[in-house]
């Protein structure tokens, strides 16, 4: 029995050599298998097709223009008309004929900067319209927002200007 167990000792002893003796050289490739070179980035989205032209949205761009427009023309000639007022208003005490000139002045400014904000608000109705439909930005739209928004700050600016020049009530 001795003999057996030694002999299968033995056997096992060589089979485990016999695994340890292969190729020591050949290992799994550590390179990039072809899977990996794809990669998780995300795809290139498609170019953007182009922009059809929108002749209905051209109209009232072309009328938000206009009134902007008219807008400024108007808070122009009321801005120096203001600015002599507040002049004539500084150092004159609350509740004056002067005082109360420069602040109807600057109510018929506050008027203008509502009118350019109502054309804001349009122009803002219209972007939100074509994005609701999934329709890419129109450059017209885009242009003309930014052109009120700009003078909308303009003309805040003015009136907080000239208002700082009057005695607080």
């Amino acid at each position: 029995m001795k003999q057996v167990f030694t002999a299968l000792l033995l056997a096992s002893s060589l089979v485990s050599l016999g695994a340890c003796a292969r190729d020591a050289s050949v290992y799994p490739s550590l390179a990039v298998r072809p899977t990996e070179k794809i990669g998780f980035a995300e795809p290139a989205p498609p170019p953007p097709e182009p922009l059809k032209a929108d002749p209905a949205l051209d109209a009232k761009v072309a009328d938000l223009t206009t009134r902007l427009a008219a807008v400024t023309r108007g808070f122009d000639r009321d801005a120096a008309r203001a600015e002599t007022a507040a002049r004539t208003a500084k150092g004159r005490a609350v509740g004056s004929d002067a005082w109360l000139d420069a602040q109807t002045a600057l109510g018929l400014l506050d008027d203008l900067r509502a009118q350019a904000n109502a054309l804001a608000s349009e122009a803002g109705d219209l972007a939100s319209g074509r994005a609701a439909a999934l329709e890419p930005a129109y450059p017209t739209l885009d242009a003309v927002q930014q052109r009120i928004a700009a003078e909308g700050q303009r003309q805040s600016a003015t009136i907080d200007r000239l208002q700082a020049t009057l005695p607080a009530a």
